[in-house]
C-alpha cells in the first residue's frame, strides 16, 4: 500500500467518524407545524412602546402578529420556572440577584427594565399560547440543574394544547430529553464560542466541542439553532448536506438577512423589526 492510498484511507476514517459524530435523530413527526414560521426572539418586545423582552406583552404583542415566540426558562428557588434571559437580573431589573435564588411572591419586587411588567411564570406563558402559535423554548440550565429544570418544564408542558420545541446549549439537557421525553423535538444551540468572549468560563477544548456540535453522537437533536453569523460552521454544513437536518437561526435583525435564510429553508429567531 503506497502512501498516497494510507492517506486516503485516513481522510476516508477521520470523515466516516466525524459524520458518525454529527448524526442527528431524523424524521421525527411534528417539525411541519414548526416551519414556515417566524419567531420573535423573547417576545415582540420593543422599549419604544415600553414592551420589555419576555414579558406577557411582547408574546402577547408576537400573538397577535401571528409570529410564533422564543422564550428562556429558568427554575426558581421554589421550583417554579421563571421567563427571563439572564440569571443575573441586573440588565433586565436594575437590581443584583440570581432568579434561581428568588420564589414567586418575590417577583413583584423585579419589574423589568422600568416599566410596569413582572418576569412572568412559565404557566402564565404556556396560558396566553395556548392554542395558538408555536413556541420555542430556551431551557437555561444553571449550577448543575440541567436533569431538575428538564423535568420541571416537561411536567409544566404536560397537556398542554400548544406545538413547541425545546433546545438549550447545555447537552445535559437535550441528553435527558432523550432519555425521558423522547417524543419532543429537541435543539442543540450553538454559535462560534473560539472567539465568544464571554464564555470565558469554558475551556478550549470545551469551546472546540460545543462549536462543533461533536456531542450530537450523544444527545441526536432533531435541529441545530446556530448563531446565523457563524452559520458557515463546517459541522454544520455537513449535518445540513448529509442528513438534512433542521437549521433554526438566531438572532435575525435585518429583513435582507430572514429573506436570504428563508431562500436556504432555515427558521429564522428575529429581533428589532417586524418582518
Amino acid at each position: 500500500m503506497n502512501k498516497m492510498t494510507k492517506a486516503a484511507l485516513g481522510c476516508a476514517g477521520v470523515l466516516g467518524a466525524w459524520s458518525l459524530l454529527l448524526k442527528p435523530r431524523r424524521n421525527q413527526p411534528g417539525w411541519e407545524k414548526l416551519e414556515g414560521v417566524r419567531y420573535a426572539h423573547r417576545g415582540l418586545h420593543d422599549m419604544k412602546l415600553g414592551v420589555p423582552e419576555n414579558s406577557m406583552a411582547a408574546f402577547q404583542r408576537a400573538i397577535d402578529h401571528g409570529f410564533g415566540a422564543e422564550l428562556d426558562v429558568h427554575l426558581m428557588a421554589d421550583g417554579n420556572l421563571a421567563v427571563v434571559h439572564d440569571s443575573d437580573l441586573t440588565r433586565v431589573c436594575g437590581k443584583k440577584a440570581r432568579i434561581e435564588d428568588l420564589v414567586e411572591e418575590e417577583l413583584m419586587d423585579y419589574p423589568l427594565m422600568g416599566t410596569e411588567e413582572l418576569i412572568p411564570l412559565f404557566e402564565e406563558v404556556l396560558g396566553l399560547f395556548e392554542g395558538k402559535t408555536p413556541l420555542v423554548i430556551e431551557l437555561k440550565v444553571e449550577g448543575g440543574n440541567a436533569n431538575a429544570l428538564t423535568d420541571a418544564v416537561m411536567a409544566a408542558l404536560e397537556g398542554w394544547n400548544g406545538v413547541y420545541c425545546v433546545e438549550s446549549f447545555h447537552p445535559a439537557a437535550l441528553l435527558r430529553l432523550k432519555e425521558r421525553y423522547p417524543w419532543v423535538l429537541r435543539g442543540q444551540l450553538s454559535q462560534n464560542f473560539l472567539r465568544d468572549s464571554e464564555v470565558s468560563n469554558l475551556s478550549i477544548p470545551a469551546r472546540f466541542v460545543l462549536t462543533n456540535l461533536l456531542t450530537t453522537a450523544f444527545t441526536r437533536p432533531d435541529f441545530i439553532a446556530y448563531n446565523w453569523k457563524d452559520r458557515g460552521n463546517l459541522s454544520l454544513r455537513w449535518m445540513r448536506a448529509l442528513y438534512g437536518v433542521h437549521e433554526v437561526d438566531w438572532t435575525v435583525r435585518e429583513r435582507e438577512t430572514m429573506e436570504t435564510l428563508d431562500q436556504a429553508g432555515v427558521t429564522s429567531i428575529f429581533e428589532g423589526f417586524v418582518p
